[in-house]
């Protein structure tokens, strides 16, 4: 997967090359350094769904096309089997993998999304997005925090929230949690 990071950063780079785009502009729409958004599109360090997120409404591009490489190309429906969606580590506790990468024009992006656990004392990440998020559960106990308030969902639970709000997830019990994210 470190390969694929590399590949979003290349992308990100040409991206902000072939619109004159200053690296302080994309840094601040992101809410990080320039060094931060640098170390980002050199693959050196972890990116963020949600700033890519970002990254793409603001400039235009297809997510799936930062994340993947590929323009969507399907209007009318677009089939994902079981398995075959393409996917992408964030970091390593994240994996997503999108489930409507080939629509175009979509009002939502609809990912699985894997939290694998970390140890009890490692810090919570949080990160914040435009828009809203649906969330629910199939595999695993996850703790999901929403503007400092905890919560806990089990296999089954769902939440739809303001993904304006500062976030982050952590798998319980040490084991992985498996949900499906939808980011509107």
């Amino acid at each position: 997967m470190e390969e694929a990071i590399k590949q979003i950063g290349e992308r990100l780079k040409g991206l902000r090359e072939a619109l004159d785009i200053p690296t302080k502009e994309i840094a601040d729409l992101c809410g990080i350094s320039e060094e931060q958004y640098l170390e980002m599109e050199s693959g050196e360090s972890e990116l963020s769904v949600s700033n890519l997120q970002k990254i793409s409404r603001k400039y235009g591009i297809a997510l799936d096309v930062l994340m993947f490489g590929e323009e969507p190309h399907m209007c009318s429906y677009f089939l994902t089997r079981s398995g075959t969606g393409m996917s992408v580590e964030r970091q390593k506790a994240y994996k997503y993998q999108s489930l409507a990468g080939g629509f175009r024009g979509r009002k939502a992006d609809p990912f699985i999304v894997i939290v694998e656990p970390k140890p009890a004392d490692a810090p919570l990440e949080t990160n914040t997005h435009m828009g809203q998020e649906f969330d629910m559960v199939w595999e695993g106990r996850l703790e999901l925090t929403i503007g400092g308030k905890k919560l806990i969902l089990e296999p089954g639970d769902s939440i739809y929230f303001d993904a304006n709000q500062p976030h982050g997830m952590r798998a319980l019990d040490g084991k992985a949690v498996r949900f499906l994210a939808i980011i509107f």
